[in-house]
């Protein structure tokens, strides 16, 4: 099977930039010349926003219906529930394409046209309000006006512009925009993805300067450059819009390695991490810890049924191995290994009786193990410690010890689920990375002598 993506190979033919780079163009009194039509295509924007064009289409926003995991879960989905599942998958990956009635299960969006793919331009800048805390729960405008974080927008005669909170991080409403398609809740009504609650129980969404941080700020960091090709606009604070977070494309495109370098910059610091090894017969030898101290929700985030995180924790005498945990070989399922010490992080799906399933919508429950945000500055707090240790019983004649946290978006044995059932080319498998956070990657060795590092 040929695995191709619409929203990577658009491309902006010469008659398309004559008919639509005039309307660019700023006078006293411009007419908005640009339709409905126009304005949700991708290429549109592209004549006077190329720089956000060039960065979305490497996103994940972009790539969002093209995904070849999300085609494959939702045609299993549909499948599965006998097509009473809907539009739920669809809703937040094609958003525009079921606003529009394009498709109404998202199994025909291989036939639709590119602006119906992903998460467009004007999906998320005609945005007017928040209508609920989950599952796309997105009010967009009717009336040709495309809203920013710019308080003073430059006429022109492409369309209107507006100021909007909503797209403001600097703002907490802003985080309001992201939130509600970045908490999931099933038709059974469970809350299978919940990164704005957490994000609002953390101490990054308290509404003062000091700690007020939003989604934007972190995921869309912001330069200083124009935010119209146009000749003679004025310097903005203008957003990327890579978004880079956990996942990245499956399919072939020339910026993969580019996507995969700003995901890995984005994970690099997340955590804090500290490897403590005590003398023999004080207890365990060695305890590592974990502190979700630079992330605003919880760690892992997301899809967390899908995700798995996992600390490798390897102890050496000279060159020989003495003790391991979490150590897998590439390519090979973590949880296919035998392993009591296994200390791992993610979101179980849990049916009526407690037993553990593969798809969310076979759940009825769920439990997990995740890193929570910092919620607090003040270390009277008893809130502050938010830190979790895992103890391991090392052999004491370990002259080396090494850790590292390791996590893949997808696990393989949710790949393989959907590979074995005809859903999933196999080449998708061999496409998913497996990070390793380089704020936890640490080593201890004798000649440093009883103690933790970093001391």
């Amino acid at each position: 099977m040929k695995i191709t993506s619409a929203a990577f190979s658009i491309s902006v033919a010469a008659a398309s930039i004559a008919a639509f780079a005039p309307a660019c163009s700023s006078n006293s009194a411009p007419a908005k010349t640009l339709t409905k039509a126009e304005l949700q295509d991708p290429q549109t924007c592209a004549q006077c926003h190329s720089q956000h064009v060039d960065e979305w289409r490497n996103s994940m926003h972009a790539y969002a219906s093209d995904d070849p995991v999300f085609i494959a879960m939702n045609r299993r989905a549909q499948r599965d529930t006998g097509g009473s599942i809907g539009n739920f998958c669809a809703q937040c990956h094609a958003p525009m394409a079921v606003r529009t009635g394009a498709t109404t299960d998202g199994t025909n969006l291989s036939d639709l046209p590119a602006p119906m793919h992903g998460v467009t331009c004007y999906f998320c800048h005609s945005a007017t309000s928040i209508q609920g805390s989950h599952d796309n729960a997105i009010a967009l405008t009717e009336d040709g006006t495309l809203r920013a974080d710019i308080a003073d927008p430059v006429d022109n005669a492409a369309h209107a512009s507006s100021y909007s909170a909503l797209h403001d991080g600097s703002k907490v409403d802003g985080a309001s925009l992201c939130g509600a398609c970045h908490d999931v809740t099933t038709p059974a009504n469970v809350a299978i993805e919940r990164t704005y609650a957490e994000w609002q129980g953390a101490i990054y969404a308290q509404n003062q300067p000091q700690t007020l941080l939003t989604c934007q700020e972190c995921h869309m960091p912001s330069s200083q450059t124009p935010a119209s090709d146009q000749p003679n606009m004025p310097v903005r604070s203008v957003h990327s819009h890579a978004v880079p977070a956990v996942d990245i494309s499956l399919t072939p495109n020339p910026q993969s390695n580019a996507q995969k370098v700003l995901v890995q910059q984005n994970l690099d610091p997340a955590l804090v991490a500290k490897l403590c090894v005590t003398a023999p017969g004080n207890g365990p030898t060695v305890t590592a810890t974990l502190d979700d101290a630079f992330v605003g929700h919880d760690f892992p985030s997301g899809a967390t049924h899908d995700r798995r995180a996992w600390l490798e924790l390897i102890a050496y005498e000279g060159t020989n191995v003495v003790f391991s945990s979490g150590v897998v070989a590439d390519g090979q399922d973590i949880l296919t290994i035998s392993d009591p010490n296994l200390w791992i992080f993610r979101q179980r799906l849990l049916d009526a009786n407690g037993n553990e399933v593969k798809f969310m919508w076979q759940a009825a429950t769920t439990d997990g193990t995740f890193l929570t945000p910092s919620v607090t500055n003040d270390p009277k707090d008893p809130r502050y410690y938010h830190a979790l240790s895992h103890s391991y019983d090392v052999p004491p004649s370990a002259d080396r010890i090494t850790m590292r946290l390791r996590m893949i978006p997808v696990g393989y044995d949710v790949l393989d689920d959907l590979i074995a059932s005809g859903d999933l080319d196999p080449s998708v498998r061999a496409a998913m990375p497996v990070y390793t956070l380089a704020g936890t990657t640490l080593e201890w060795t004798q000649a440093k002598g009883f103690g933790c590092v970093p001391q």
